[in-house]
């Protein structure tokens, strides 16, 4: 049975950090496309961080730099290492996974089949 389940969210000051961690059960990294997602309410869920099943990645210009996207295929965990954080990254912050060996691109929330529960992350100026 495949289950995601985020963890790591908290409320920190701007310019700090944090490290969302995604603990992913019925899943094999090297068949998945698996990414982070954020969504604040009354706007649509997008696209953070994305690392495909070779390990390549790609980011949403507004977190470049700040943000990384790795994976522990061996223990099945997706993490976002966040820095520098802003008031505007803000957000519910999900990890999803689809069983595609598809290039590192921000796809559209709609193409990923697997999803965790969220974990919220607030910025305070």
């Amino acid at each position: 049975q495949v289950q995601l389940v985020e963890s790591g969210g908290r409320s920190v000051q701007a310019g700090g950090s944090l490290r969302l961690s995604c603990a992913a059960s019925g899943y094999t990294f090297s068949n998945h496309c698996v990414a982070w997602f954020r969504q604040i309410p009354g706007k649509e869920r997008e696209g953070v961080a994305t690392i495909d099943h070779a390990g390549r990645t790609v980011y949403e210009n507004s977190v470049k730099d700040r943000f990384t996207i790795s994976k522990d295929s061996a223990q099945n965990n997706l993490f976002l290492e966040m820095n520098n954080l802003r008031p505007e990254d803000t957000a519910m912050y999900y990890c999803a996974g689809v069983y595609r060996k598809w290039e590192a691109r921000l796809y559209p929330p709609a193409l990923f089949d697997d999803w965790g529960q969220g974990t919220q992350v607030t910025v305070s100026s």
